[in-house]
Order: C-alpha cells, then sequence, then structure tokens
C-alpha cells in the first residue's frame, strides 16, 4: 500500500485527504494543530460575531470512519527527498508521495519589527488576542476623563484595502456604531473612527473597479475613512507614518500582506520572494517528482502569467488536482498532467447586508450579493454543527444588532494609551 503523506490541515491538504482516501492508500495528515480552520471567517471571531469553535474542527473527526488515514500532531522540521523521509520534532516518517500543504503566514515586508505594534490575523491566537484588544478600547475609554486619550483609544487604523482588510473595517463599524452603541454610560461608540489604509490606487483591487467603488463607497457610509495611495512607511506605538501623515490610534491592525511558509529552509528548493516555492504543471516541485506544493505555499502562475492569490477556492482545486495526478501515478498512467485554475469568482463582505460578488459574467452587490456570500461560506463550511452555529449566530446577529461572542480573554493588565 503506497504510503501519502500530507503536510497540513488547510484547505488544500484537507481537499487532498478527502480525495486520496477513498483510494486503497496508506495516508497520514500531519499538522501542528489539531483542527481544520476556516480562515475566510476568522474576522468574524476578532470582531465577536463568531466563536473559534464555529470556524474550526477538530481533524481526527473528519476523518472519523476512515481506517486509512492517521493524523499526527506535530511539526515539519527537515525534508530528506533523497531518502524519501522527513522528519518532524518528535519523528521520522518514510513516504512514497509526499504533499506539502504548509500554508502562509504574516508578511510585515522585511519589517518585523512593526509586528510588535500591529496585530494581524491569521490563526485563532491572533483573532482572540484582536477581539480582546478592540473590546479593551473601548472598556479603557469608559473609566478615562481625559478626552485626548479616549479619541486615541476609540482610533482603529486597518492596514490593507484587501478583502480581510476591508471585512475587518465593516465588522469593526458595525461593532462600535450598531452593537455598542446603548451599553455604555460615558463614552459614544458612534464617535469611533475607522480608517483603512491602502497602498493601492483602489480597495479591493483583485475585483472589477466598479466593485471597488461599491465597496469604497458603502464603507464610506458606514463611517469607514478609506486612504487609497496611502504607503505605510513606519509602525510605532499607537503611530501610524504613512507618505502623506501621520496617524496616532489606539489600536493598529495589519491585513497587509502574507508570505508562504517557508519551505526552502526544509529542504534546497527555489522559491519567489515571499516564499512560494516554484513547482512543475503537475505541481511537484523539479527533481523531486514525487513531493508536490500546494496552496499558499506554491507559485503557480494563471493564465495571464500571474501568480495565483492565496485564497481557498485555488488551494480547494489544487489539492483535488494532485490527488488525481498521484492516483494517476499509481496507475502507471503517463499522461502529462497541467493544473489550470477555474476561477468561479470573487466575493468580499462589507457589512450589515453589503456584499460584492464578481463571477465576472455575472456581479451582485447589497443586500443580494451579502445573501449569496452567507450562503457560500455556510456551505463550505466543514461540518454540520459549523454550518448550523454559524447560521444561527449571523440571524441572531441580523435581527437583534447584537454580537454574542464579546469577551475578553487576554485581560492582562496593559498601560494605557496615552
Amino acid at each position: 500500500m503506497n504510503k501519502i503523506i500530507i503536510v497540513g490541515a488547510g484547505f488544500a491538504g484537507l481537499q487532498a485527504a478527502k480525495v486520496l482516501v477513498t483510494s486503497s492508500f496508506n495516508i497520514t495528515i500531519i499538522d501542528k494543530n489539531n483542527y481544520h480552520l476556516f480562515q475566510p471567517l476568522l474576522y468574524q471571531v476578532a470582531t465577536a460575531g463568531l466563536s473559534p469553535a464555529d470556524i474550526a474542527l477538530p481533524i481526527r473527526n473528519i476523518f472519523r470512519s476512515q481506517q486509512n488515514l492517521k493524523v499526527i500532531l506535530d511539526e515539519l522540521v527537515e525534508i530528506k527527498p533523497q531518502f524519501n523521509q522527513i522528519r518532524t520534532r518528535n519523528n521520522t516518517y518514510s513516504y512514497d508521495y509526499l504533499i506539502l500543504a504548509t500554508g502562509s503566514e504574516l508578511s510585515y515586508f522585511g519589517q518585523d519589527q512593526w509586528k510588535k505594534f500591529s496585530l494581524g490575523l491569521k490563526n485563532i491566537e491572533n483573532a482572540t488576542l484582536l477581539r480582546s484588544k478592540i473590546l479593551q478600547a473601548f472598556e479603557k475609554a469608559e473609566r478615562i476623563n481625559d478626552d485626548k486619550t479616549i479619541n486615541k483609544l476609540l482610533k482603529f487604523v486597518v492596514i490593507g484595502g484587501g478583502p480581510t482588510g476591508v471585512e475587518m473595517a465593516g465588522a469593526i463599524a458595525e461593532l462600535s456604531k450598531n452593537v455598542l452603541t446603548k451599553e455604555f454610560a460615558t463614552i459614544d461608540t458612534m464617535a469611533t473612527q475607522i480608517i483603512l489604509l491602502e497602498a493601492g490606487p483602489s480597495i479591493l483591487p483583485t475585483a472589477s473597479l466598479r466593485l471597488s467603488i461599491y465597496a469604497k463607497d458603502s464603507l464610506e457610509k458606514m463611517g469607514v475613512e478609506v486612504k487609497c495611495n496611502t504607503v505605510v512607511q513606519n509602525i510605532s506605538e499607537f503611530l501610524v507614518s504613512t507618505n502623506n501623515e501621520n496617524i496616532e490610534a489606539g489600536t493598529i491592525i495589519w491585513c497587509a500582506g502574507v508570505k508562504a511558509s517557508l519551505l526552502r529552509n526544509l529542504i534546497n528548493i527555489e522559491t519567489d520572494k515571499i516564499g512560494r516555492v516554484f513547482v512543475n504543471d503537475d505541481l511537484s516541485i523539479p527533481k523531486y517528482p514525487k513531493i508536490f506544493v500546494v496552496g499558499d505555499a506554491s507559485h503557480v502562475k494563471d493564465k495571464n502569467g500571474n501568480p495565483l492569490p492565496g485564497l481557498a477556492p485555488v488551494a480547494k482545486q489544487e489539492g483535488r488536482f494532485v490527488a488525481g495526478v498521484i492516483k494517476k501515478y499509481v496507475l502507471n498512467d503517463k499522461t502529462q498532467n497541467k493544473f489550470y485554475y477555474k476561477n468561479r469568482g470573487y466575493l468580499a463582505t462589507i457589512g450589515r447586508s453589503k456584499a460584492i460578488v464578481d463571477f465576472g459574467w455575472l456581479t451582485l452587490k447589497g443586500r443580494i450579493g451579502w445573501i449569496f456570500w452567507s450562503l457560500i461560506h455556510i456551505y463550505f463550511l466543514i461540518g454540520f454543527r459549523n454550518r448550523f452555529m454559524v447560521f444561527v449566530n449571523w440571524v441572531w446577529s441580523y435581527l437583534t444588532f447584537s454580537k454574542s461572542a464579546r469577551l475578553i480573554t487576554n485581560n492582562k493588565n496593559e498601560k494605557n494609551s496615552s
């Protein structure tokens, strides 16, 4: 029985496993977390709309009825292609085929010192920390008498005008201007300032210009100040310096970029400037035909010669494709395999009853776009419980203007901003 090791249980790794598990392979999934995380809804955990358990599911639970699949909680530290082996922190494993779906991590474009002053959003730990930071800003403002300090605490700067930045800015606006308005005796949460910074000429640059303009107008109607053509030059404590101005804020949120998990530190391979591995047409590594790289960790070009974005649909299609390639190899099928990404559309939510959907041949916006966005995300969640809980939470939030997950779980004594 062929041994297949999948490192990473994100969208790509999970999709590959689902296809391969139906055949007679011995499959091992190795991940440093014991759960699969639905990252597109992570911003809702950070803004108190959902709880972490609503968008995550234990990997073992997903494959609980599969006898030919094993899940290992561990971390990859070395790849030995000459021996068809990998080494983790706790063991060594042999493979016939290896799928690397190691994902991506936050990138501060070489300015790692910014990480200390601007929270990113890539995992559950980031999201719960950010949720506490956002909620603590209002709690601190409630107990302070100085107007200047209150204004700083109630100012949020979101850096990056892609889908995550847009969704985060809209969610903070909804929280401050709809949900919390009647819950504080001293402060006026309606006075909260949310500033979205984008280096390019428009937000949501991969969407059509018409939808990008609609998203900007919608955010501004919600009270978000959108600043395009604004390049961040430095971030320090409570201060963002751009090419246009200095902005003082109590909370700075980084949504501007990611880089691939650094596989080049584990194996001698060529990568692009953000760490994505250059792969063959069949997503295997040059010189190593039995090692495949999928998802955010791979550099794959679209039909126009541009690298595919790190999105869930891309990762899922790559995972499914590589599983098919391995099945062919095992059957000694010599057919040439080349991955082609089929763009199913582009979606982003802006706020309550506002979202954009771009299929190329059809675009949706506003309430109908938001309904479609909601249904698509519920459909792609893993597990009936998660789908049900997210649906119930969204309906309850829509009807009551409430967010039920407003828990401050990192309530450490932080110094007041001043």
